[in-house]
């Protein structure tokens, strides 16, 4: 694909070991890098493109396995693959802005290369190496059992059941638009078994793991939860408040795991507050 120009938007392909990585760059200034969720891609971050394209340089990917990036055939490592792409772009720092497994991402990336690590966002993540409690619930069995199954259809409603649903709500009280989006989104990491492929595994894992070096991370931080999203998600958002040196936690009401697609204006808001404090 040749670069395309528009507004000042460019949309590309870089080459990782090896495999096409899909990206888009718009905006000036500071470099802000957008992370998705692991059932999504970069168009969850469409309602923040406009909004943060006018203060910064704005960068969004399809991590390998999602999206428009290819896919991959084995274990990666989503923090090398980070590094490679700013290093592509001659990004010497950037903030990070990471939702689910995006934020994983950019809390191992945070501590593996403090100097290239503006500031942090973490949104409904967990760190590396943290520990879920108590039974796991009934639709992460039901997950597994349609992966072994190889049930395509089923393994993509049970994903948005756990993950735009959440735990205290049915599908008829989401937003209809929101379900569709992230329904279209998730048909390819669905079709490309992503998560059991690349990630459930990963190759090698930040050790110790971040569960066991929040105290190592030194950019400011910014917690984010979703008020519906799973009690053991909100439990790793008040480890990683704790443990991270003045971090601050924020917790949207009204949204479970992807506030930044349910609450968009208020997510907008609170973290262009928390980038221009950093930044004042």
């Amino acid at each position: 694909m040749q670069t395309q120009r528009v507004n000042n938007r460019i949309s590309d392909f870089v080459e990782i070991e090896g495999k096409k990585l899909y990206y888009e760059v718009a905006g000036e200034g500071t470099p802000v890098v957008f992370i998705h969720a692991g059932f999504l891609d970069s168009g969850m971050w469409d309602d923040q493109w406009e909004a943060f394209c006018r203060e910064y340089r704005v960068i969004r990917y399809d991590m390998r396995g999602f999206g428009q990036s290819e896919a991959l055939q084995g274990p990666t490592s989503r923090r090398a693959e980070l590094h490679a792409l700013l290093n592509a772009l001659q990004i010497k720092a950037a903030h990070l802005v990471g939702c689910s497994i995006g934020a994983t991402t950019a809390l191992d990336f945070a501590i593996e290369h403090p100097q290239m690590t503006l500031g942090v966002v973490l949104v409904n993540g967990a760190p590396s190496g943290f520990a879920m409690e108590g039974e796991p619930p009934a639709n992460v069995v039901a997950l597994i059992d349609a992966i072994q199954k190889r049930d395509i259809p089923r393994i993509s409603e049970v994903q948005l059941q756990l993950w735009i649903d959440g735990p205290f709500r049915q599908a008829d009280e989401v937003d209809a638009v929101v379900r569709q989006r992230a329904a279209r989104m998730n048909q390819v990491p669905v079709r490309n078994f992503t998560w059991v492929v690349a990630d459930m595994q990963p190759a090698d894992p930040l050790m110790p793991p971040a569960a066991q070096q929040l105290h190592n991370v030194h950019a400011p931080t910014l917690v984010i939860a979703g008020a519906l999203d799973d009690p053991q998600i909100l439990r790793a958002a008040d480890a990683m408040a704790e443990g991270i040196k003045g971090a601050r936690k924020v917790i949207i009401p009204g949204a479970a795991h992807i506030p930044s697609m349910e609450k968009p204006a208020e997510f907008n808001r609170i973290v262009l507050e928390f980038l221009e404090e950093v930044y004042k």
